[in-house]
């Protein structure tokens, strides 16, 4: 493929990408996701992620049908990449994408699932020293040098199993001469220390250049000895020299000129002459030198290519699996016609309470075979809650990762709607919420709606009414949806493959916050019961009159319900 034939590459961004990396160097850099070819080649870190999303998996990205979808799959991403363990692995997680290949899904689960093992089988000690063995690595910005290191540094971890194959792959003794040779190969040339003779060579060439930008010192440092001739001069000269650098008279005796004018044109001649030939030595050696590293380079040139690679793969999944085991995750059951999930948790709430919940066929504990669910209850119960958790174990399977629950059963998806409620009345909002959340429905691949509280966009009647039609139409296109309403006594009959659920508020707690079982109760409508809200704020008024307010509005949703409310929460 061209750069151009990207999406996202446009012609500035493909002239800079074939400046910086050349034409095949940047496509091989975007087929293989690599965020850090990019960013320093100058294109930014924003720009480079959205370009591989789309190079990566196209139909994956496709699935995020809405704007609230893509917040969850970059908000899942953000919270992955936090357990990146170097900064390269981040940059390869916040591209990852749902996966279009089954076999794609299930062979990154088989490599997060081998990699957790191998993590939460170390001690304290060898995670200390992973953790160490890429820390080195980021500080050298991934160089092969430092790729040789962390790959010898996580052998003596003893990291084990599958994942780490690639590791064992790699012959250590080669590496290690490799690593001493690659040390002292530079973009710029050799490096001081890799030979003694070059960096002798290299002392005497800095101390002649010193002379010669002081030639006119030297000159009369000589003179100021008493010298009678030219021939005295050059003798003058040669011990001063020789007395005051570590270059040698006979060095100087080699290169002075035979016939001078004078004495500042013999010194200047000695000295330009003497800069010339100890850099013709320095190039030869540093040649030379560079030759015999390169041939040690060379020789272990396929295990050094074995670990820059394994290095940035290993870092990817152990940080996955690092991921993983810091939210409990679990294996997704892949397949079939549904979602459904026993102890599911959101990852976005601070010790969130599980639920369990389902729609579609599976073989899970909550009720199946139901097309379309209708989730009611209370306001601040949680509904929403539950269609951004549906919406994120979604996703994370589709992208090949383990998800928030105890157990979980997913089928695949072509789209996932996830809509938010958006407190805006108006035609403008409605209409391009349908234009949304419909076309998906139109297609013919496989969707997934999860739409809260579709009623905040226009008036309650007419909601009703198209909330009606979507359910029909998610029914009769084959599609999966949860809906979340307070419009449940307004709908006309559903059809039969869809069910009605409701979360229940049941009091107060003793700090008069709403206490709530978060749970879906199935095939129940739900009550927003006001008269917790309306006891809530009776108890905490401060002001008298602000207080006979809220007490006329608890006579009106009932007082003796008001009055039993507080009365519960204190006794709690």
């Amino acid at each position: 493929m061209r750069l151009e034939d990207y999406w996202g590459v446009g012609p500035k961004t493909s002239e800079r990408l074939r400046d910086r990396l050349g034409e095949e160097a940047a496509v091989e850099a975007i087929e293989s996701a690599d965020v850090r070819a990019l960013t320093d080649a100058g294109i930014t870190r924003g720009r480079a992620t959205r370009v591989l999303r789309r190079a990566n998996d196209e139909a994956g990205m496709d699935a995020l049908a809405t704007r609230d979808t893509r917040e969850v799959y970059d908000d899942l991403l953000a919270l992955a990449s936090e357990y990146a363990l170097t900064r390269h692995a981040a940059d390869r997680i916040r591209v990852l994408t749902p996966l279009s290949d089954p076999d794609a899904v299930v062979a990154r689960l088989d490599a997060v699932d081998a990699a957790r093992e191998a993590w939460t089988g170390l001690d304290d000690a060898g995670r200390d020293a992973v953790g160490d063995a890429f820390d080195a690595y980021d500080a050298a910005a991934g160089t092969e040098r430092a790729a040789v290191d962390a790959v010898l540094a996580l052998r003596d971890a003893g990291l084990d199993g599958s994942t780490f194959d690639a590791l064992d792959d790699i012959d250590p003794d080669a590496v290690r001469e490799a690593a001493d040779a690659l040390q002292y190969v530079t973009p710029d040339g050799v490096a001081a220390g890799a030979d003694d003779r070059l960096d002798d060579l290299r002392g005497r060439l800095d101390d002649a250049r010193d002379l010669e930008n002081s030639a006119f010192d030297v000159l009369e440092r000589i003179r100021e000895t008493g010298v009678r001739d030219l021939g005295d001069f050059r003798r003058a000269f040669a011990d001063y020299v020789d007395r005051e650098t570590r270059l040698s008279r006979s060095a100087v005796e080699e290169v002075a000129p035979d016939e001078a004018h004078d004495a500042a044109d013999f010194v200047s001649t000695a000295l330009r002459a003497l800069v010339d030939d100890l850099e013709r030595r320095v190039a030869d050696r540093e040649r030379e030198v560079e030759d015999g590293l390169r041939a040690s380079i060379a020789d272990a040139r396929a295990d050094v290519d074995r670990a820059v690679a394994a290095v940035d793969d290993v870092a990817l999944d152990l940080s996955l699996a690092r991921f993983a085991a810091a939210h409990d995750l679990t294996r997704p059951e892949l397949g079939g016609d549904g979602l459904a999930v026993e102890g599911a948790r959101n990852l976005f709430i601070d010790d969130p309470d599980p639920v369990d919940y389902a729609i579609g066929e599976h073989d899970l504990s909550p009720p199946t075979g139901d097309r379309v669910a209708v989730l009611t209850g209370a306001n601040s119960g949680g509904k929403t809650t539950l269609l951004e958790t549906c919406c994120s174990v979604a996703l994370l399977a589709a992208m090949g990762l383990p998800v928030p629950a105890d157990r979980a059963a997913v089928g695949a998806f072509d789209a996932v709607v996830f809509h938010r409620r958006h407190a805006s009345f108006n035609a403008g909002v409605l209409e391009s919420t349908l234009k949304s959340i419909v076309p998906p429905l139109t297609g013919d691949g496989r969707t997934l709606m999860l739409v809260d509280e579709f009623e905040a966009i226009t008036e309650p009647g007419r909601a009703a009414d198209l909330l009606n039609g979507l359910v029909g139409l998610t029914v009769e296109r084959g599609a999966l949806g949860v809906y979340v309403t307070h419009l449940a006594d307004d709908l006309s009959p559903l059809p039969p493959t869809a069910r009605i659920d409701g979360i229940f508020a049941e009091g107060l707690t003793p700090e008069l916050a709403l206490r709530v079982d978060y749970q879906p109760r199935f095939g129940t409508v739900g009550k927003s019961t006001p008269e917790f809200i309306v006891s809530r704020l009776v108890a905490n008024a401060g002001d008298r009159q602000v207080r006979q307010g809220f007490e006329h509005l608890a006579a009106a949703v009932g007082e003796e319900a008001v009055q039993r409310t507080l009365s519960d929460a204190y006794e709690g």
